[in-house]
């Protein structure tokens, strides 16, 4: 299993727990506030990074 596969099945089972113990709109505060609190914290520099290996990997 890829790494990238394994971090996507800790997610889902992350969410699912999330789901169960807290209400359906903690919980997605929680799963959408992570990634967007993380990118937020990034250098210009490295946003632009990040977006254009995004758009590379699309056009594939």
């Amino acid at each position: 299993m890829s790494k990238n596969a394994k971090i996507a099945a800790g997610g889902v089972a992350a969410g699912l727990i999330l789901l169960i113990w807290l209400p359906w709109w903690a919980a997605l505060l929680i799963v959408l506030g992570v990634p967007a609190a993380a990118y937020l914290t990034l250098d210009p520099s490295q946003r632009r990074r990040l977006r254009r290996v995004s758009r590379k990997e699309l056009g594939r």
